[in-house]
């Protein structure tokens, strides 16, 4: 896969990289919706309603995780490129060390402080006591949501998409069996959902740690490697801001869904399965964003800046014709795609409203995704991380709390502040594209990060 990412045709490159990681992304999209999807069943309007905040509660702490992840496959995707073994086992170390203080922090938190979460979100009052006991079961389990992630990360930088695919799976398998048990079964409603969860990311841990025993990295981790000062620093650089961005971009979800939660239970539960199906809808210029950043990050570290660019270009025109797909999907059918759900016919409308204005969102995202993927690759994470904040906090936190407060207000109303946001989102990202290049005739070594 290394020899692909820097020689050879790009197309068919990109593909193979990123097919694995759609497919992971839809099994980790069918792993989070499979809660949601049991107790829309089995349970009883609050419980969708905890599951549904409570899930993007965890959603908003794992981004923590990951964006700290992409710093991790950015790094070693560099050292890939470069052939330098020595400095991909140092940020693997860097990584462990780094990733068990985190994982106990978060931990910690979450237990601790549920039910002040669960106030801040403005959970309707029906619902708290199982939101809170979601947020607190599921956060127990944060270790083993740390350690998937470590691992996934280190296989996508040496350019292996496969083997992460094959621990979601396990995972996925294990948490739709577990949710008909507990939940179907038992009647434990969200509290049965967390712990199906938990379980299931627990078994997929163990199942990537026996595949590690059998199947060596290709290149060695040192004791020594542990005593480095600069490890951590240097995840830090390229992963913090992604990480932040990533964390406070769920954070203001999380807000617009406080904002929502104020009308209502049936708008509560429907903004949940808006945001739980997102995850679904834009798998692909999601997977490219991944792909993009890892492919970058050899080609930068085999100094080849051309073969970065052509693959951008490459992957945003896949990306786009998804995006048309999708837009005209939930523009026409969101109702069909809300009553996977919910039976209940007022949280289907919602639903539907608010895909309706939020549509054109995926024919967006299909492309600035891309980009960032692009950004993250040569380690421009600190663009990633401002555009970010800038569109969230400035942009759809505000529109959607305005457009909250209008007369006769309504879900379709209220998501006319996504597309917009997004629309300022690849903005900036093409005119940050366009200052690189102008500095780049003047500054040959711009790119130069080795």
């Amino acid at each position: 896969m290394n020899n692909r990412f820097l020689n050879g045709k790009i197309l068919p490159s990109l593909i193979i990289f990123a097919i694995p990681l759609m497919l992971s992304l839809f099994l980790q999209a069918l792993y989070g919706a499979a809660d949601l999807f049991v107790v829309g069943q089995f349970g009883s309007p609050e419980s969708i309603s905890a599951v549904a905040t409570g899930s993007q509660v965890m959603v908003a702490v794992t981004a923590i995780v990951t964006g700290l992840t992409m710093g991790v496959t950015v790094l070693i995707g560099q050292a890939i490129g470069l052939k330098d073994n020595q400095k991909a086992g140092i940020t693997v170390c860097g990584m462990i060390k780094l990733f068990t203080l985190v994982s106990l922090i978060l931990t910690v938190i979450l237990i601790i402080f549920a039910p002040f979460i669960v106030k801040i979100m403005s959970v309707p009052v029906a619902a708290k006591t199982q939101t809170a006991n979601y947020i607190r079961i599921c956060g127990s389990g944060m270790i083993f949501i740390t350690l998937y992630n470590a691992i996934s990360g280190i296989f996508r930088g040496i350019g292996n998409s496969k083997t992460p695919f094959l621990f979601i799976a396990i995972a996925c398998i294990i948490n739709i069996i577990l949710d008909f048990i507990f939940v179907g079964f038992f009647n434990m409603d969200a509290a049965g959902a967390a712990l199906a969860t938990i379980i299931a990311q627990a078994c997929s841990v163990l199942f990537s740690l026996l595949y590690l025993k059998k199947h060596k990295l290709p290149f060695k981790i040192k004791k020594s490697y542990f005593k480095n000062k600069g490890n951590v620093k240097n995840i830090l650089i390229v992963g913090a801001p992604i990480a932040l961005q990533d964390f406070l971009v769920s954070i203001s979800f999380l807000i617009i869904t406080s904002i929502i939660n104020n009308l209502g239970l049936t708008e509560s539960a429907s903004i949940g399965i808006a945001e739980k199906l997102f995850v679904f809808l834009s798998i692909v210029p999601m997977s490219f964003l991944s792909t993009l950043a890892t492919f970058v990050a050899q080609n930068i570290g085999n100094n080849n800046l051309k073969r970065a660019n052509q693959a951008l270009f490459i992957a945003s025109a896949l990306s786009f014709c998804f995006g048309t797909a999708v837009f005209l999907l939930t523009f026409f059918k969101g109702d069909f795609l809300a009553s996977i759900f919910s039976k209940d016919t007022a949280i289907i409308n919602a639903t539907a409203l608010y895909f309706k204005s939020c549509s054109f969102e995926y024919l967006i995202i299909s492309l600035s995704f891309c980009m960032l993927g692009y950004f993250n690759g040569l380690k421009k994470t600190i663009f990633v991380m401002a555009q970010g904040l800038i569109t969230a906090f400035f942009i759809r936190i505000p529109l959607s709390y305005y457009l909250s407060k209008l007369p006769n207000t309504s879900m379709l109303k209220i998501g006319l502040a996504v597309p917009l946001s997004a629309a300022v989102s690849l903005i900036l990202c093409i005119i940050y594209f366009i200052i690189l290049k102008l500095k780049l005739k003047k500054d040959k070594n711009l790119y130069n990060y080795l």
